[in-house]
């Protein structure tokens, strides 16, 4: 469905990833993972035509660049961490906004029965209904980021791009947003393409690894078949595997209280 050839892309001139190619499946889930400042955001930023880009990001075969906006909109949601909320829409006319690509235009346009029928849906599988006419500057961290999820959900996206997303919440409600993206998954129609530094949530979420550094695609595959205890201590300059050792035992002591 996406697929990176040779891609280069930055800031200010100045690269940030380098030749990166991969091509990522429908139906299939990856988390990016790597040390802070190795390239996974400008790769996400990249592949959704965020920035500019030299290589090829391919949308089912064509360039990303030759596509309309609004045709990538309705291929490719992004859903990034929500920080703070300036805007007093209610949840309900948020929601809605993610239906904007999908909407007619001309003096017959505006919002359809599909539209509404596709918000309905939205609110009650991430369990909003209730809060429908709330506004979205009142409600709570987990609450927002549910409705973000819906308003993503409502493009009908094939892939959604996940921009560590879970970063302001608490254990709780990071792990309901991976399970809501794991039912809209599971369907086998779906994918989604996350950035994490929480590797048990990524593992929690996705089928495969794409491990980076240096703006480098280092590997990729199934978490168990790259990331052996060398791999991960020299790509994040760490024992990780230890320290995961040693957590689950702190944990394992708590459990027999």
């Amino acid at each position: 469905m996406i697929e990176l050839k040779r891609v280069c892309a930055g800031y200010g001139g100045r690269d940030v990833i380098h030749d990166v190619s991969f091509r990522f499946e429908t139906g299939v889930n990856y988390c990016l993972l790597g040390p802070n400042g190795c390239g996974k955001t400008t790769l996400l930023r990249a592949m959704s035509g965020l920035i500019p880009h030299t290589g090829e990001v391919l949308l089912d075969g064509a360039r990303l660049e030759t596509l309309p906006r609004r045709k990538i909109a309705a291929k490719i949601a992004v859903m990034s961490q929500i920080n703070t909320i300036y805007f007093p829409y209610t949840v309900y006319d948020t929601v809605m906004l993610g239906r904007y690509q999908h909407m007619k235009r001309g003096p017959f346009g505006g919002v359809g029965a599909r539209d509404r029928e596709a918000v309905e849906r939205c609110l009650a599988s991430t369990g909003l209904s209730d809060l429908r006419n709330r506004l979205v500057s009142e409600l709570s961290g987990g609450q927002c980021q549910r409705v973000f999820l819906a308003h993503t959900l409502a493009q009908e996206p094939d892939a959604i791009l996940l921009d560590e997303p879970t970063n302001h919440l608490d254990i709780r409600h990071q792990v309901e947003l991976i399970d809501y993206l794991k039912d809209w998954t599971a369907d086998g129609k779906h994918s989604v393409v996350g950035v994490f530094h929480d590797m048990n949530l990524a593992l929690r979420l996705t089928d495969r690894a794409l491990f980076m550094k240096d703006g480098r695609l280092l590997g990729s595959g199934r978490f168990g078949e790259v990331a052996g205890r060398a791999f991960l201590t020299e790509l994040f300059g760490m024992d990780i595997a230890g320290y995961m050792i040693e957590s689950l035992q702190k944990w394992e002591a708590l459990a027999r209280w």
